[in-house]
Formats: structure tokens, sequence, C-alpha cells
């Protein structure tokens, strides 16, 4: 298959290669967040059916009615779910928010998804204040984008995004209490908060509208221990467990990869301004976490992308994809 371009002439030459067994588990457009980034939500879903994913996760790159008819159309045709990822209504104007959620009913959507943070926590916020003040805003946010998806009648999954620890996701749905309200359960990012994956997976599992599954890697460095992902299988999380207990808890729950193939992400644990926005954690969470980091053996070092040239990454970050799809496939139930 030609990897030049993610569209076009690979899409052509995907769809002319035999497509894998279909699995249940689908792709978000996160997957391909280093190096493709795909911006198109009908070639997407193509390209997804052409490695035999079960679905997509992916923004809507047009609200226009007959696209979303086609869109719809499409993925009922391959029997392939669509979930929508948009943003959170952060002005008191939420016109647009409930544009996007219309047009995702309307193309046959699952879910909403949207995070509360584009960053990280223990890098974007410099004081407690600050923090603070962000959790009051999107609790706003939430309370705006409530009545909309309960009028169109479709869950808005809020992710763990390096923002909330387990107890304050949990504390915000019950906050909340809504049958629309729910969470996009992603696996592998609050070991960058020290909270333990499976504890997390266990506290989240009953909101879980949709998710974002991972496996993940780490190693120490001198202010902490590096976080990367890694195609399912390769790293320390039990996917397997993790998949069953989310399963139990929410059977019609969709389960979705996201396979971020990068360089590995510094989680600065030791130093004292990671602490500025956690108060009230004691050092179990740190001793615990580098505990846990300590006692990884990885069969190699983790995986960097600085050496290879754009042609190279493009191949690998297809090809995690890939292996993690027939993981899921041979080893999952999916």
């Amino acid at each position: 298959m030609n990897r030049r371009t993610f569209l076009g002439t690979s899409l052509a030459a995907a769809s002319a290669a035999a497509t894998p067994p279909r699995t249940q588990m689908g792709v978000a457009t996160t997957s391909y967040l280093t190096v493709r980034r795909p911006r198109e939500t009908y070639e997407f879903l193509e390209y997804s059916n052409s490695l035999g994913a079960g679905g997509i996760q992916a923004s809507l790159s047009s609200t226009d009615p007959a696209f979303l008819k086609k869109l719809r159309s499409r993925a009922e045709e391959l029997g392939m779910y669509v979930e929508v990822m948009t943003g959170l209504p952060r002005n008191n104007d939420p016109a647009a928010f409930e544009q996007t959620v219309a047009a995702a009913k309307e193309a046959g959507a699952l879910c909403v998804r949207a995070a509360a943070l584009g960053g990280r926590r223990y890098e974007t916020f410099k004081s407690l204040t600050d923090w603070q003040r962000f959790i009051t805003e999107s609790k706003a946010a939430i309370d705006r984008a409530l009545p909309i998806v309960e009028r169109h009648r479709i869950p808005l999954a809020i992710e763990n995004h390096k923002d909330w620890t387990a107890e304050e996701a949990v504390a915000l749905m019950k906050d909340k209490s809504s049958e629309w309200l729910g969470v996009c359960l992603d696996t592998g990012n609050n070991i960058s908060l020290l909270d333990d994956p499976m504890a997390l997976v266990e506290a989240l599992a009953p909101y879980a509208v949709s998710t974002h599954i991972k496996d993940m890697g780490v190693e120490p460095y001198a202010n902490g221990f590096l976080l990367s992902e890694l195609p399912l299988g390769e790293g320390f999380l039990d996917t397997k467990r993790i998949v069953e207990i989310i399963r139990k808890a929410r059977p019609k729950t969709r389960i979705t990869l996201e396979m971020i193939t990068r360089n590995p992400l510094e989680v600065p644990c030791l130093t004292d301004a990671y602490w500025i926005t956690f108060p009230d954690r004691s050092g179990i969470y740190l001793a615990r976490t580098l505990r846990m980091v300590a006692g990884q053996h990885l069969r190699q070092k983790l995986p960097r992308l600085d050496h290879l040239d754009r042609e190279a990454q493009l191949r690998l970050e297809e090809d995690n994809v890939k292996q993690c799809l027939h993981y899921a496939r041979t080893q999952l139930g999916l």
C-alpha cells in the first residue's frame, strides 16, 4: 500500500487490497495525531473500513445535511459505528455546539465526545487558583451542554484527558447525574496523574459511554517518568481485563482504539511545579506509581520518532494501528 499520503492514492490502494476480517474495535482519528492528522470524516470512515475497523471516532468535517446522510448511509452499509468529537460550549452562546450535536444525531452517531482540557493539567496550570478557575468554567460549560444533548437525546462523553483524577471524574458524574452524561474512558491518560490504571477503569467503567483503549509503557527519567502509548499487548496494561470490565459495566459501549505514535511524554512528578494543582494528594500516589515504573521491564526502551523521516513515521503510525486491530480480533474477543 502506498503510504505517501493518507487520502487519495493511499485510499485507492487500500480499497484494492484485501480487507482484513472485521473487528468490533473502532479507531479514533487521534490514533493519527502525529503525522497524518486526518480531517475528512467520510474518507476516514472508508480508510478505517479498509483496515477492518468496527467504527470511527472523529470530528465532523461538514454539517451539510447531504454529507451527514451520505456518512450515515455508508456507515450503516458497512456495519460500522460513528462517534463524533467536539468541544464543550465555553461561551454563553452554545449555538455552535448545538449545531454539531444535531449534526451528530443526523449522522447516526452513538455519542459526542469532548474534553474539558486540551493540554495536560501539570503543564497547563501554574497556580492552584488557575486550576480552580478551570474547574468552575468546565462545570459551567457542561451545564450549558447538558440541556442540548438531552434535547437531542445523544450522550455526551467527557474524556479523562490528563485533567480529572479518577476521584474527581466520578464526583463530576455524580454531581451532574444525567443519563445523557458519561465519560470517554481513556485507559492510559491518568497514569500521568498518578492514578492506578486498573482502579481508574473500575471507577469509570459504569459511566463509560465511549472509550479510548490503549496500552502503555513507562520508563524512569530524572524528574519523574516517561509515558508512551504502545501497540496493544506490548505494554503493561491488562487490556483483556480492561475490556471485560467495561463490557460488564456497559455492554453497549463501543471499544475504540487510540494508539498515538509519538515520542514519550515527560511526567515530571518529582518537581515542585507538578504538585501545584494536587494539594490533597498524599505521597502514596507517588510512591505507588514510581514502584510501578521501576517494576516494568520492557524488552527495549520506549520508542522514539526523532530518527525517522516522515515516510517512516507514516508507516509506523499505520502499522501500529493495524497491529492493535489484529490484537483486538485475535486476543480481545473483538
